[in-house]
């Protein structure tokens, strides 16, 4: 079929199905990157995002538990609860859909212009259910419409996702790929204006304005990460690691504050504080010397390593309230093994320059893996008290086992779940890799222990 004219393409945030899930400052960035691409090149396009917690219907549907916005821009998702899936039925736990109700979802499609195209996303493995039902509702409401899904799930288990009832699924970069995927779906793919793969200041800003709730704006500096750690997807989600340049991203937040008055942005990257002197203090400077009324909140865990007394100064001058930094285990011999990125010196050094700038305890955020192949309870204890003794919040992150890394072998060998074929297995709310050095009632003992001593009255010993 050739196209021309104007053509209507559709964007699709799918649904979250899990146990539990919370808005961190999430938005699907990748496909509005990709939405205001394609804009440029004169498509008409359109978003549906299943997770909007602000669908000015939701009230009136029933099942929904309504969510609670923070001002800052997190929150909790609107949900409904429904039927687990078979693999996970022996899970004592009630199971959700996230977002907005199945019926205002076929609203929107109906509402919207019928699209030449409907290109959905994907992110954590084990949420494909929430892509596969959105998936399946469109082709139930727009028959004959092409359906393209790619996104994290794709890339990390491919041959899983040609299960997800779409017409195509694509992995890599979208950027690269659509212009030959246009032309196999549509007939054309000759796009007038495309970025510099390598140069990511010249991609357009994303698409922020389809979304109906603005309350924070995700800010993206660089992509990938120079280190390889043993858990992480990045250098399988990136082929690279490139950065933009400071200054246009201090112009990106200039843009959406006077835009859209947005106050709150968030940094998804992998390596914000890595070569410093290339980013973060030129961008702090520049945040500083333009003087907005904005904070800044970084969920994702930076670098303790890089943290000197200039960059946290910088730091709590220009805003940044939520800072959370990846420190896993003061096991040092763990340190080295699950890639080497920090030690203890580097985690006692950080934490004592951040409070000398103005940060409290309860400010400085750090992740401590819990539930590694093999680990015990004793090592996540540990390192809990550790950081609370050198004086900063820690903060349990949920191992979920990822498809290509290098713990994957190991994580296959010791789940007690059939985690390559099928990707709920991967879910951390299972604690997929645990035994019996790392039972579930220590887990909860473990997560009493992140609290203040003055919190833990009555706890049960670990052991």
């Amino acid at each position: 079929m050739h196209v021309t004219g104007n053509t209507n393409i559709l964007f699709i945030n799918p649904w979250i199905h899990d146990f539990a899930a919370y808005d961190f400052w999430i938005k699907p960035l990748g496909l509005l990157s990709i939405a205001s691409l394609l804009r440029a090149n004169n498509y008409n396009v359109a978003l549906i995002d299943c997770l909007n917690p602000l669908h000015p219907q939701l009230a009136q549907e029933p099942g929904i538990l309504l969510s609670k916005r923070k001002s800052s821009g997190h929150g909790k998702f609107p949900k409904a609860v429904i039927p687990k899936p078979e693999p996970l039925q022996h899970i004592p736990k009630r199971y959700h859909r996230y977002g907005i109700t199945p019926r205002l979802f076929r609203q929107a499609l109906d509402d919207h212009p019928r699209p030449s195209l409907v290109l959905v996303t994907s992110m954590m493995t084990y949420w494909y259910p929430g892509v596969f039902e959105a998936i399946r509702i469109v082709r139930e409401a727009l028959p004959g419409v092409p359906i393209v899904l790619g996104g994290n799930y794709v890339n990390l288990c491919p041959d899983h996702a040609t299960a997800s009832g779409a017409d195509f699924t694509v992995q890599g970069a979208g950027e690269k790929v659509i212009p030959s995927l246009l032309r196999t779906i549509l007939g054309r793919g000759d796009l007038s204006f495309m970025p510099d793969y390598k140069n990511l200041d010249t991609y357009p800003y994303p698409a922020f304005d389809l979304l109906d709730l603005k309350d924070q704006v995700p800010i993206l500096t660089s992509r990938g990460c120079p280190y390889c750690c043993t858990y992480c997807a990045s250098h399988l989600l990136n082929e690279t690691f490139l950065r933009r340049d400071p200054g246009k991203v201090a112009d990106e937040i200039s843009y959406w504050h006077k835009r859209f008055g947005i106050r709150h942005f968030s940094f998804y990257d992998d390596a914000l504080l890595v070569n410093p002197h290339e980013m973060i203090i030129p961008l702090l400077k520049e945040v500083i010397r333009q003087n907005r009324d904005c904070q800044f909140h970084c969920p994702n865990g930076m670098h303790l390593r890089e943290i000197t007394p200039e960059i946290s100064k910088l730091m709590f001058r220009a805003g940044f309230k939520t800072i959370r930094f990846g420190f896993e285990t003061s096991d040092e011999n763990n340190q080295e093994k699950t890639g080497g990125k920090v030690n203890n010196a580097h985690f006692i050094q950080a934490v004592s320059y951040l409070k000398e700038a103005g940060y409290e305890r309860s400010d400085i955020g750090i992740y401590i893996l819990c539930g590694l192949p093999g680990q015990a309870c004793r090592e996540v204890r540990d390192t809990i008290e550790y950081v609370h003794a050198k004086g900063a919040k820690p903060v349990i992150a949920e191992y979920s086992p990822i498809p290509g890394t290098a713990l994957w072998p190991e994580a296959v060998k010791s789940s007690r779940y059939d985690i390559s074929s099928d990707p709920l297995f991967h879910n951390n709310s299972l604690l997929p890799c645990q035994g019996e050095a790392l039972t579930f009632d220590m887990y909860n003992d473990l997560k009493s222990l992140t609290r203040t001593r003055s919190e833990r009255q009555g706890m049960r010993s670990l052991p």
